[in-house]
């Protein structure tokens, strides 16, 4: 019999080299101080939207949302994105809050039937298919685009924006009060048609953004807060002299 030719592998030239990161075709720098911001050194606000059906209404305020609406978009110089998500109903909080109330429940009638109805109402939204939608406002800030910076400032800015991944504290809360500013704004022109509004926070933000580009994952893992999180705070961390 032949002696058996002992087989080895050849090494991977590509071994070693990781694939890039999908964070790295993102246009997100980073997320702070219930802002987004871009790697061009602009900033995102979000807001959420409350709605009104629009076809409930009489007539005459139909038009007079219709003016009112139009007046809004008169008042702003700068681009407004509109945003609607619709996504399968999550009552997972509130499941595990009936869960709760079911474990501290002495009567042992009671407590069967909470369990029952527990589970009839998360059977009844998984078989239903019940969805909730969401209006979301995205206020931009382009430092590049302000009317009230000179040309020549704005023109050094055009080169200089792009490929800036972190703003320098001060760069940031000097853009971030003009976008404050934008969010009062457009927040008191969303209130006169009857329609309230509440800025994203950083935990809200980041959710938004976890659920955008990871709608499968985000419906079977729930992300963690922002405290819980290993990332990097600005404000704490300690430099070396």
């Amino acid at each position: 019999m032949g002696k058996k030719k002992k087989q080895t592998s050849e090494p991977n030239p590509k071994a070693g080299k990781g694939t890039a990161s999908t964070q790295k075709h993102l246009q997100v720098a980073e997320i702070k101080n219930d802002t987004i911001v871009m790697k061009d050194g602009t900033l995102r606000a979000a807001l959420l939207v409350s709605s009104v059906n629009f076809f409930l209404k009489s007539e005459d305020e139909q038009n007079a949302t219709i003016q009112t609406y139009q007046q809004f978009l008169n008042s702003i110089d700068y681009p407004l994105q509109i945003v609607i998500q619709s996504r399968k109903y999550d009552i997972s909080h509130y499941l595990a809050h009936l869960q709760e109330l079911e474990a501290q429940q002495t009567n042992d009638l009671l407590k069967m039937q909470m369990a029952d109805y527990r589970q009839f109402v998360g059977e009844l939204v998984q078989l239903g298919d019940i969805m909730d939608k969401k209006f979301y406002v995205v206020i931009p800030y382009d430092p590049t685009t302000d009317t009230r910076r000179g040309f020549f400032r704005q023109l050094t800015n055009v080169f200089t924006a792009v490929g800036e991944i972190t703003l320098r504290r001060e760069a940031f809360l000097k853009r971030k009060h003009i976008l404050d500013q934008r969010v009062d704004a457009v927040i008191s022109g969303l209130l006169s048609m009857s329609l309230n509004a509440a800025r994203l926070d950083t935990q809200s933000l980041i959710e938004l953004l976890y659920t955008t580009y990871n709608p499968l994952t985000a419906a079977n893992q729930r992300m963690a807060e922002v405290g819980k999180l290993q990332v990097e705070n600005e404000e704490n961390v300690t430099r070396n002299p």
